[in-house]
Parts: C-alpha cells; structure tokens; sequence
C-alpha cells in the first residue's frame, strides 16, 4: 500500500466494549418492540428478534421485509439511553492510538447515527474521523450485504485495495476481502479465517499491526 489508507472501523465491540451493559440493553428494547408491535410473547419475541439477526446480519431488515416496520421508529425505540455514558466500557489509550494512525478514518456501522454519534462524543474520538456510516445512511442494507460496502466506496470515492476494514464480526471482513479492502479482526479466540490479513486481541494492538498492513 504506496498511499495513505483509508481505516473503516466498525463501532460497537471493536471500538469499545459493548457487550457487558449496552448489548443487552438494546436486546431487551428490540425483544420489548416485537412483543409490542407484533403480538408476542416475550419467547416468541426473542427468538425472532436472534432468527433475523442471524439471517440478515441486522433483526431491522427481517422486520421491514416481513412485517414493513418503520425503520426509523424501530432505531429511536430501541436505541433509547438515559444514562449512556454510565454504560460504556473502553480504553481511554485508544484516542491517542488513533491518531498515530496514518490516513483517513471513517466509523462504519450498523447502528443509528444518533447512537454512533453519541458514544464517539463521550469516548472523546469523534473529530478523529473524517465521518460517521450510520445504517440510515447505507439505507437501512447493513453490513455483511454488499450494497452497504458499495455505497461508502461510492459516496467517499475509495479505493477498495488502500481500505482497511477493522471489524470484530468475521463476517463483514469477508465482505470487504472480497471487494479488495484488507481486514483486521479484533477479539479474543481463535478462529483466523484466511480472509483476515491480520488478528489482534485489542484494539490497542492496532497501531503495532499496523506495519503488516501498510507495508
């Protein structure tokens, strides 16, 4: 990579730490709307909610195919925080890494801009990214779909091959191998799919990786 890249981060699970408060948070909401707005039980409710997450990679686009819910009602509901910043769990080290960084950085993510929004505000990062990709923004088709990648190369006229795709679901990183982007995949475990070019336990560890990437 001759240039300087171009850093597609997702947001929850690889920028911070979104699994011990916020995750479950949003999994009740969502299990709460489809026992509202559908007529469930809350068991019947739970598990549609986990059978379109796995299907579509976002249980939104099971809903608005199946049941033509109102995309934006369906993110304000279940993306609804009275105390967000009391939430979060990240690293306050990972600002300065970021802007070790070279090139230019763009949050790219399944979730409402609103959210993204306010959780880059209170981890302090958000004038480190040139923008935000929210799912409103990619019309409601998210990540792994191919439109999703199609249209950020196309609204930010990118080059796939000076791409990096820094991502903890294994599954958006084949999409973005497949379109050229080389891909990082952050978390624990062991899995290494051969269409990951590198694997770091923490975020942290990006700026050392870095130079495998960039080489």
């Amino acid at each position: 990579m001759t240039s300087a890249p171009v850093w597609l981060f997702d947001l929850d699970n690889t920028l911070h730490n979104a699994s011990p408060h916020i995750f479950p948070h949003i999994n009740r909401s969502m299990t709460a709307y489809l026992e509202r707005h559908l007529a469930l039980s809350a068991d019947e409710a739970n598990a549609l909610r986990t059978r379109y997450w796995h299907q579509y990679g976002a249980t939104l686009l099971g809903l608005m195919r199946h049941h033509a819910t109102d995309p934006h009602h369906f993110l304000s509901e279940t993306h609804s925080f009275d105390r967000l910043h009391e939430m979060m769990v990240f690293d306050r080290a990972l600002k300065g890494m970021l802007k070790k960084l070279p090139g230019r950085k763009i949050v790219f993510s399944n979730a409402p801009r609103r959210y993204a929004e306010n959780v880059l505000g209170i981890m302090g990062i958000r004038n480190i990214f040139d923008d935000v990709v929210a799912i409103e923004s990619l019309n409601m088709q998210p990540k792994p779909g191919m439109a999703a990648y199609r249209q950020i190369i196309r609204r930010y006229r990118l080059d796939p091959r000076r791409c990096i795709m820094v991502e903890d679901t294994a599954a958006n990183l084949r999409t973005a191998r497949q379109l050229g982007m080389r891909t990082v995949l952050v978390g624990g475990g062991s899995r290494h799919p051969a269409y990951v070019d590198v694997k770091i336990r923490s975020i942290l560890k990006l700026r050392r990786a870095a130079g495998s990437l960039l080489g």
